[in-house]
């Protein structure tokens, strides 16, 4: 098992109980008690377990599975993914991060010639047919809960790899940056930014003053936000004097708007 494959599996245990010994995983991971030790110490480190004594207690925020979260996917979420679809030209070559959203702006991108780089199997299994797309999988440790290659692989792939735009989603936004709530999910997105000309983060406006667990990059990595009318006049000040292009959709009937 690989490092953060087995990162990943404590994790998962820490999650599933709240809290877990050290002989407990030793036992279902497979690994020496040392190894053991040296990955709860980094994990303790990363801000995802808190170290007590003979285990760990789960310190994360919880990752819902994917599926549960798209059944959560909203009107704002629809709205948001077609305008941004809208505004991919054909012929770019574009990269798309895991989330519920990035997968609905997979959807509208249906029927459009593009290059298309991405870590989500989800977003991979909707494209894989479409004969004007060039699907480019990035491999990696795929992550049980969300279907999304995260990790050393992951990111040594993207490494080599230029695109003239990505297409995020992200955990929540403050003044600080973008936050997300796993540390592999987030390092893996900085390789993302790095390799990208341009950065398109799409956020529904609940996200905004929000934060997460691990904190991924500052606003300024961010060209442009496609987010919903729900946004606060404060929120679209703060964004145009950073010089972040902002697409706003409006969303006509807001009692029918889900939560997200």
């Amino acid at each position: 098992m690989i490092t953060d494959e087995r990162r990943s599996k404590i994790l998962q245990i820490a999650e599933e109980s709240g809290f877990v010994s050290l002989q407990q995983l030793v036992a279902e991971v497979g690994a020496s008690e040392s190894t053991i030790r040296r990955d709860l110490e980094y994990l303790d480190t990363q801000g995802h377990l808190h170290r007590t004594r003979g285990g760990a207690a789960y310190a994360g925020e919880s990752l819902m599975d994917f599926d549960v979260r798209q059944n959560q996917a909203s009107r704002e979420k629809q709205l948001i993914a077609q305008r941004t679809a809208e505004r991919i030209p054909a012929g770019e070559t574009v990269l798309l991060d895991g989330g519920t959203t990035t997968l609905e702006v997979a959807r509208f991108l249906n029927g459009k010639p593009l290059q298309v780089v991405t870590n989500s199997l989800p977003i991979a299994s909707l494209l894989m047919n479409q004969p004007e797309i060039e699907l480019i999988f990035v491999g990696g440790y795929v992550y049980p809960k969300t279907g999304v290659a995260l990790g050393d692989q992951a990111i040594e792939a993207l490494k080599k790899i230029n695109v003239s735009r990505l297409v995020m989603s992200t955990g929540g936004v403050t003044s600080e940056g973008l936050f997300n709530s796993n540390a592999l999910l987030v390092e893996t997105e900085r390789q993302m930014i790095a390799s990208a000309e341009r950065v398109t983060l799409v956020a529904d406006s609940t996200k905004f003053g929000q934060r997460a667990l691990s904190h991924l990059c500052p606003l300024s990595a961010v060209h442009e936000i496609v987010t919903d009318d729900g946004m606060s006049d404060e929120w679209r000040q703060t964004l145009l004097a950073g010089g972040i292009e902002l697409e706003v959709v409006e969303v006509q009937d807001r009692s029918m708007a889900g939560s997200t």
